[in-house]
Order: C-alpha cells, then sequence, then structure tokens
C-alpha cells in the first residue's frame, strides 16, 4: 500500500484482507489492514484500525477508521466474532 496511515509490521492483526468500502453510488474492492491494539502504557481501551488500499480505490481518499472500545465492548465484539464463525464453519462442514 502506498501512502499508508496506519503502521503495519509483524504485529499487525491482519495485513492482507479483502475488504469493500461502499457508498452512495459506488463499491469498489481493496486489499484492507485491519488491527486490534491498545495502548503500551496504562491500557484503557482497546483500539481496532482499518485502512483500505487507496491505490485500489478512486472514490475514496487516503484514510484510515479507528474505533475505541472498552474491555467489556471487546470482549462483546469477541463473542459475536465467535458466534458467526462457527456458523460459518457448521455451513462449510454441511457443504462437504
Amino acid at each position: 500500500m502506498a501512502d499508508r496511515i496506519l503502521r503495519v509490521n509483524a504485529y499487525t492483526t491482519f495485513d492482507l484482507l479483502d475488504a469493500v468500502v461502499e457508498g452512495h453510488g459506488f463499491e469498489e474492492e481493496a486489499f484492507a489492514v485491519l488491527n486490534v491494539t491498545a495502548p503500551r502504557n496504562d491500557p484503557d481501551h482497546v483500539e481496532l484500525q482499518l485502512e483500505l488500499d487507496n491505490t485500489q480505490l478512486s472514490e475514496v481518499p487516503a484514510h484510515a477508521e479507528r474505533v475505541t472500545l472498552s474491555a467489556g465492548q471487546a470482549r462483546e465484539l469477541a463473542a459475536e466474532l465467535d458466534k458467526y464463525a462457527e456458523k460459518v464453519e457448521r455451513a462449510q462442514a454441511e457443504g462437504e
């Protein structure tokens, strides 16, 4: 990704995902970085970061999204992710 906003290194959660940006009258696909982090010193929140590869986008300028979650919200999100991961795994197993 050229002109990257988020720092990507060996500790980045996911550094190459398929993503879609959708707006009024457009939809574009691009690679994305998705990271979960917390402050190193005195952590008081969990941060979810997302950046799409702006070299693959024509409708959206280079930018990154950041969501700040409390510990409880992060656990709730983790539980929801786990629930839907199990749903996908069951569907895939039934399709085999």
